[in-house]
């Protein structure tokens, strides 16, 4: 049986994360709080930021800036897709 958690993003109750996601107390924070569902949405908005403005996600401040929005998309008011963004 899958282990289920109440989802902040999605407001309710969905299948959650087989591991932390992320280390530290972030990770320990979006594996009690955030489903597999919600994660996936943030794993494609992650890769869309990341193409959209051309990062290098081992770069430090790429990488602050990828924590930054994914603690916003997840737990926040939400991240914005690049203004430059054009869905197909």
């Amino acid at each position: 049986m899958a282990r289920r958690v109440n989802c902040v993003l999605l407001k309710r109750e969905a299948d959650g994360l087989d591991y932390l996601p992320y280390p530290g107390e972030l990770g320990k924070r979006i594996y009690n709080s955030i489903s597999k569902e919600a994660w996936a949405q943030w794993v494609a908005h992650q890769t869309t930021l990341i193409n959209e403005n051309r990062l290098t996600p081992i770069e430090p401040k790429a990488r602050a800036f990828l924590v930054g929005e994914m603690e916003k998309f997840l737990f926040g008011t939400g991240s914005e897709k690049p203004p430059e963004f054009v869905p197909k």
